[in-house]
């Protein structure tokens, strides 16, 4: 099915998805010649799971929306789901508002461009769908996609540059698209999640791969390694704090660390740039 139209069988869509991602080793399963799937067959999924493979089969080809909380989590358990990624599961079930969804308009409370000018690291503001909405000279020194009206996932996929900023970009883009998944929810519906699914999946061989893997994850706080062309790599921490609807991304080093002192440098060139 197109990525961008997966609406009628969520959760056979998300079943099919994961299923081939496990292996039948993984399974504990012996592997046998002649597999004509990647992963595992329904039938050992529902073996596994303890229901029965016609039962499974309607799931997966959406003739039965409602199983229960107990098999949707023998299936997570068979199919070797995280706990995020067994909550989307879970999810999934139930009715789907019929009513076509507008376009969000997205805002930054006035305190927060306060904030972003008085902090002295790099910092930005971001929406749901990893658009760039405000930032700080010092972001846009770190990294100039960091600017208002950048898409994050689009400039990590499409932009050069912005690959190589990032000690393992492979990862990097696996990280933001499951985090892009988990952000949406089911709701892959909103006109702003087709237009950038749509414009992504036409363009990018690995994010058609990595979208039709319904990997799930959050995108939460960690160590980065930034390779910055003026001042070198630094290696940054990055916390992430939710403000209303939207999330202040703070980047920061250890103190007194040679990353703190490239930040500094940083810092000086961002005050000699015009704004």
């Amino acid at each position: 099915m197109d990525p961008v139209t997966e609406t009628e069988n969520r959760l056979g869509e998300y079943l099919r998805a994961r299923r081939a991602l496990v292996t039948p080793d993984r399974a504990g399963l012996p592997t046998g010649r002649g597999r004509r799937v990647p992963g595992l067959r329904r039938e050992e999924v529902a073996l596994l799971a303890g229901i029965s493979a016609d039962y499974y089969l309607r799931l997966e080809r959406g003739r039965d929306k409602n199983p229960s909380a107990q098999v949707l989590e023998s299936l997570a358990r068979v199919l070797q789901l995280d706990d995020v990624e067994t909550e989307h599961l879970l999810g999934l079930v139930g009715p789907r508002p019929l009513k076509r969804r507008r376009k969000r308009t997205e805002r930054v409370p006035a305190r927060l461009y306060h904030l972003l000018a008085a902090l002295d690291v790099p910092a930005f503001v971001e929406g749901r769908y990893f658009d760039v909405l405000a930032s700080n000279r010092l972001a846009v020194a770190l990294n100039p996609r960091l600017q208002p009206g950048h898409n994050r996932l689009r400039s990590l996929i499409l932009d050069a540059e912005e690959r190589a900023l990032h000690d393992d970009w492979d990862a990097a883009v696996e990280e933001f698209v499951a985090a892009f998944r988990h952000t949406l929810g089911d709701d892959t519906n909103d006109p702003r999640v087709v237009e950038l699914v749509g414009e992504l999946s036409l363009a990018s061989g690995r994010f058609r791969t990595l979208w039709a893997r319904h990997d799930i994850r959050r995108l939460e706080g960690g160590t980065t390694v930034v390779n910055h062309p003026e001042v070198g790599v630094l290696r940054l921490h990055r916390d992430k704090l939710p403000v209303g609807d939207v999330i202040l991304t703070v980047y920061y080093a250890d103190e007194h660390s040679e990353s703190a002192e490239k930040l500094g440098l940083l810092a000086v060139i961002a005050s000699d740039t015009p704004a």
